[in-house]
């Protein structure tokens, strides 16, 4: 199945070098705006937070546990939405995951606090239809503070979520605990989608971590195996997603001038970490394992390592964290769990240091 090219520059050169990469990348960025996720806003001039209560002693004590508003002025009027920032009392800056979580709760089943933060990273939480709500209005919340265009292009769910995390990250760099130079994004399914598309945007985050994205996330849309989801069903259950021009494409993927390797190229050349489980037919692992491969030469015209693994389907517990690309396949359904953080943190470990 041939795939539109990753490397090959609108006006018909190809990418050599990291300096036309960094052409190609807003390239490819403008792509996917216009055709998936739709265009954001500017960000705003000012992003406050507000620490409304303070747990010292969560975590079996080894953190604190800060619950924070964020608030900015957008054009219709004020944005606010609570996150939960969780802090190792080690008196150092911390690496941080920055989740984008499906529950509101402080402590919550899609993420082991107390190991994250034992491991040396601090964690903030977002409830993301505390950003916006997970349906077709666009009157809730963020979806509600800027006027929209109709012209198929305005932004959809994804994006709204997505830059309510960079709204997020603007907050925490102002901290002295974040070590601002290794900060993560990382989401599961839908939030996994998120994920990638905020690293994508945003360059101040240097990892991105995908657990079982999927369809519009980290799976090809051309290669598909049996029980994937589609463009097609997608679009149908799930609209608001995207932008309207992406429902164009529900039955002709070929007229697609991109595949969901953009979306991963364009987080080159930073680190990104994909994860899959075995029984999650719906999300692809295969798919999501080419898709790693197929995005590879992005970090390779930077001069770097991007995935360092087979092109043949990975086995159940395999773990690839040789270049700027990782991929797991890890036994299970489909859920961000234990297994599938520990990899992530591992991967982390790894390139914290590296140039």
């Amino acid at each position: 199945m041939k795939l539109p090219a990753l490397l090959k520059l609108n006006d018909g050169r190809w990418v050599e070098n990291g300096e036309d990469w960094r052409v190609r990348r807003q390239e490819i960025l403008d792509i996917l705006r216009r055709e998936e996720y739709g265009y954001s806003p500017e960000a705003p001039e000012r992003v406050k937070g507000t620490v409304r209560a303070v747990d010292k002693k969560c975590c079996s004590g080894h953190a604190r546990l800060e619950s924070i508003d964020i608030s900015f002025a957008a054009e219709k009027g004020e944005v606010s939405f609570p996150i939960k920032l969780f802090i190792p009392e080690n008196g150092k800056k911390n690496p941080l995951f920055l989740l984008l979580n499906f529950r509101p709760d402080a402590y919550d089943m899609y993420f082991p606090a107390e190991e994250i933060l034992d491991n040396g990273f601090a964690l903030a939480v977002v409830y993301y239809q505390d950003i916006t709500s997970d349906n077709g209005d666009f009157t809730d919340k963020l979806a509600g503070m800027y006027r929209r265009k109709y012209d198929g292009t305005d932004w959809g769910k994804i994006s709204m979520w997505a830059w309510g995390a960079s709204r997020v990250l603007d907050y925490l760099l102002t901290r002295s605990e974040v070590d601002s130079e290794n900060v993560a994004v990382i989401g599961h399914s839908r939030l996994g989608k998120t994920a990638l598309w905020c690293a994508a945007q945003d360059e101040r985050f240097r990892f991105a971590f995908s657990n079982d994205s999927g369809c519009a996330g980290a799976a090809l849309e051309r290669i598909k195996h049996e029980n994937a989801e589609t463009i097609e069903s997608i679009t149908r259950v799930l609209p608001y997603w995207f932008c309207e021009n992406y429902h164009r494409y529900a039955k002709n993927v070929e007229s697609m001038p991109f595949d969901q390797h953009f979306l991963l190229g364009a987080i080159a050349p930073r680190f990104l970490c994909v994860g899959s489980a075995s029984l999650d037919a719906w999300a692809d692992p295969y798919s999501e394992q080419l898709c790693c491969c197929e995005a590879s030469q992005a970090w390779e015209v930077n001069g770097h390592m991007g995935f360092v693994g087979p092109k043949e389907s990975a086995h159940i517990g395999d773990s690839f964290h040789e270049g700027n690309i990782g991929y797991h396949l890890r036994d299970g359904i489909h859920f961000l769990g234990r297994t599938d953080w520990l990899q992530y943190m591992a991967f982390m470990k790894k390139k914290i240091n590296k140039k």
